[in-house]
């Protein structure tokens, strides 16, 4: 059972098909007002569905205070992934922060999915907590193996700059936060591609990165 924290994790986990159940605030006024403010579309589902506690209550079961005083539990996802869509694939991260962002902003720009490479768990909670909830809205997982049946792309900022299309079959590889792209992907990739970057700066943030690639894509595709 995930543990969601926040109202933007609830809201997400809703919209994308997730029993989310308790369903805890606070605040039933706070939660509605967050509802007509942030999302219209489930306030009827979240006033039918929110239990109000006292905070005591609140952080016996979801383990911490939060902010908007909204939490919630729901079972894991099995999602399908895409494979007209391309895949994300994060090579060893560390940093649980980064990864969740990096999962919130390939389900911004409809990837296929995030899979990851490495010992750090996709559904540790702090993942969760950084996707504010978007694990809901595309297949997260760990990779069994580095064979996709697409081209295999892998970020570094040696390689070539990245001109053109990208397959939307392809997986678009990104290294850790401190040591980059393993041997292991180098070797695999099909080909190595940088992002545009202006001189004297050595490197973008993972999230930053992911983002770029996919805007390229998205762009390219659309045209």
């Amino acid at each position: 059972m995930l543990v969601l924290e926040g109202f933007h994790a609830v809201k997400h986990a809703l919209r994308f098909g997730g029993d989310v159940r308790p369903l805890l605030t606070t605040s039933l006024p706070g939660l509605l007002k967050l509802a007509d403010s942030h999302a219209p579309d489930l306030r009827a589902e979240l006033e039918t569905r929110a239990t109000e506690v006292d905070e005591k209550e609140f952080v016996a079961k979801i383990g911490r205070t939060h902010p908007t005083g909204v939490g919630g539990f729901a079972e894991r996802p099995e999602l399908p992934f895409d494979r007209e869509a391309p895949i994300v694939l994060l090579d060893n991260p560390r940093n649980l922060g980064n990864f969740g962002a990096a999962i919130r902003v390939a389900a911004g720009l409809d990837a296929g999915g995030v899979l990851s490479i490495g010992d750090v768990d996709p559904w540790h909670p702090n993942v969760l907590r950084g996707s504010a909830g978007l694990h809901f809205a595309l297949p997260v997982g760990k990779a069994q193996s580095l064979d996709f049946g697409g081209p295999l792309i892998a970020f570094d900022a040696d390689g070539e700059l990245l001109k053109g299309e990208i397959p939307d079959d392809a997986v678009l590889a990104f290294g850790s936060e401190r040591h980059g792209l393993s041997d292991e992907v180098r070797q695999k990739a099909d080909r190595i591609v940088s992002l545009p970057m202006r001189a004297k700066v050595s490197s973008y943030n993972l999230t930053t990165s992911v983002a770029m690639a996919l805007y390229h894509w998205s762009v390219h595709r659309a045209s």
